[in-house]
């Protein structure tokens, strides 16, 4: 996100402090089990917005997609290279300034979304980007991610769902409704339980359940 980029963007300077202090509770240490339950291909070029450190970046390298990620925090990619133990060098001829593995087809690129131009791309995984985003925001997003990927593009993307007239976002609730206007192709493959990772202010606001919900192209 950036700060110039419309009235409609959220400031960036409370996720970039989150990444400093250390308050990440939306990441997964072993990765989205949705994505490795319905995943299957093979053989892409994977964008993922948003994507933080995820080790899912570094699963669908593994399985032989070449996958790039965009990432507002440099602390964020900084970590992940860290955490993953690969080595990387900065390639500065992009739109942003790219952080590429030596060792696999994964790279990272820093800074706002909406500055990242590269296009060309047949896949597109969201986990954790379009939930994180206020309403007035995701429409805009929508349409810019759309822009980088191929027509028959596969994409697989995360939501949540849980009682909202108790606690909001982020996560945000994103309706079906809303969902399938914006990526109209998407189908729902999967809903399952997912309360153990509840963020603690939802209990505190009396949130009982909350499920990922896996949706996929065909």
């Amino acid at each position: 996100m950036s700060k110039n980029a419309t009235d409609e963007t959220t400031d960036i300077e409370p996720w970039l402090e989150r990444w400093r202090v250390g308050r990440t509770g939306w990441h997964e240490a072993d990765g989205n089990r949705g994505l490795k339950r319905h995943w299957q291909a093979s053989g892409c070029n994977v964008i993922v917005p948003l994507c933080g450190k995820a080790r899912d970046l570094l699963w669908l390298a593994e399985q032989d997609n070449r996958v790039t990620g965009v990432e507002l925090s440099l602390l964020a990619v900084e970590q992940f290279f860290a955490e993953s133990g690969l080595a990387c060098e900065l390639d500065d001829s992009a739109s942003l300034p790219v952080y590429r593995a030596r060792e696999l087809p994964l790279a990272i690129a820093c800074g706002d979304y909406f500055a990242f131009t590269e296009t060309g791309f047949d896949a597109h995984f969201d986990r954790g980007a379009l939930v994180a985003l206020p309403q007035a925001v995701r429409s805009r997003y929508a349409r810019h991610t759309l822009e980088l990927l191929e027509g028959d593009a596969l994409q697989c993307v995360v939501t949540v769902d849980y009682d909202d007239e108790r606690a909001d976002g982020p996560p945000f609730v994103v309706p079906r409704e809303e969902l399938v206007r914006y990526w109209p192709r998407l189908e729902l493959r999967d809903r399952y339980d997912d309360s153990d990772d509840m963020p603690p202010k939802f209990r505190d606001a009396g949130v009982e359940r909350l499920f990922e919900c896996v949706w996929m192209t065909p």
